[in-house]
């Protein structure tokens, strides 16, 4: 019989393309290891994004790949997942106990960004991330009823507070620290003041993505996000209707100005399927978001149905991905979620962590 090598094994395993960092899994290095001990092999692979609901998947493709091999009885895959910080803007330094962060915008109101945030953040949460929600929304806080989340934060130290957990979600929003009703009748500093103080006041506890629901538009809020905020991506959040595509192309262009990479498009309201009937219709056009994404070379993430049962669960506190983790607009979120992580993965990491700090004492 003759031997396997670890190049044959390479080489076998490098014909599977990863249908969410779009590359195979030896250029992305995310083949750690391979152990051959005669006719038995064993492949260490470490994604660098959470994947719980593809690691079954994967681990039977690959298992079956390196076993097709002339000379292997038996594969053994370990997966496991590392999520790693990545470079954000220049002169930005990163927030404590926070790896990544994950603005999702729209350039227009109205197109369900509110809901696809929260559902992303508990869609990466059961995709195996530590996960905190930020909301932005200084003028129309929603994130508190969305999670289903009442009361008013602690703080230990009298200056700085404790997220608010929900669902295994960390979570701070201006609308925990006013009642629901109060309007906020603020001018642009004192609201661009109040977002940096709830994100850098807040203890956030280890998270690996911190998803910041961004308010509709182009205007203060962003661009402080833009200029002050350590953020790691972007995502844009549309529907295929014409206006909304508009709005939607100028808070992609804010973007790429301040260079924070747009890891991606989400088309929501896309399609809207019959109760009654099962009839599809388009109530919002078509291919609106897929022109985008090829107009500006930007990834399509997902295309999510406009369906009740998102609208209801939000309202009620229980988002979809919690209400029926195993229904199909769950799967939606998660895939959505887990493609959006792995095109994070792929960016450049953050090393400052890595690096000794140099102290000078004078003797």
């Amino acid at each position: 019989m003759a031997e396997i090598t670890q190049q044959q094994v390479e080489e076998k395993v490098k014909t599977y393309i990863d249908p969410y960092m779009e590359k195979d899994l030896i250029s992305t290095k995310a083949v750690k290891n391979i152990k051959i001990d005669g006719d038995k092999v064993t492949v260490d692979v470490v994604l660098g994004f959470p994947a719980n609901g593809y690691k079954a998947e994967l681990t039977e493709k690959l298992k079956a790949l390196v076993e097709s091999l002339d000379g292997v009885s038996t594969a053994t895959i370990s997966l496991s997942h590392k999520i790693d910080a990545h470079a954000v803007q220049k002169g930005v330094e990163h927030i404590k106990g926070v790896k990544n962060i994950i603005a999702v915008a729209s350039g227009k109101g109205g197109v369900g960004k509110s809901t696809t945030s929260v559902n992303l953040a508990l869609a990466l949460s059961a995709e195996g991330a530590t996960v905190g929600i930020l909301d932005a929304d200084i003028y129309g806080p929603s994130q508190p009823r969305m999670l289903g989340v009442s009361g008013q934060p602690d703080s230990k130290d009298g200056s700085s507070l404790e997220p608010m957990n929900s669902y295994n979600i960390q979570s701070m929003s201006i609308g925990y620290l006013i009642d629901e009703e109060t309007p906020m009748i603020w001018r642009g500093p004192m609201v661009t003041q109040a977002l940096e103080q709830l994100l850098n006041d807040t203890q956030w506890k280890d998270v690996d993505y911190l998803i910041i629901d961004l308010p509709p538009g182009t205007g203060d809020t962003q661009l402080t996000l833009a200029q002050k905020v350590p953020v790691t991506g972007a995502v844009i959040v549309t529907t295929p209707q014409d206006i909304a595509l508009l709005d939607a192309r100028k808070g992609l262009k804010m973007f790429q100005k301040v260079e924070v990479p747009v890891l991606g498009i989400i088309e929501n309201m896309s399609i809207h399927i019959c109760s009654n009937c099962g009839h599809e219709e388009h109530i919002f056009g078509q291919g609106g978001g897929a022109k985008m994404s090829e107009d500006y070379d930007i990834d399509m993430l997902g295309a999510l149905p406009l369906d009740m049962s998102i609208r209801i669960g939000t309202d009620e506190g229980k988002p979809s991905v919690v209400a029926e983790p195993d229904g199909r607009i769950a799967q939606i979120y998660r895939d959505i979620a887990r493609r959006m992580a792995a095109k994070l993965a792929l960016q450049s990491k953050d090393y400052s962590a890595s690096f000794p700090k140099i102290v000078i004492q004078n003797n």
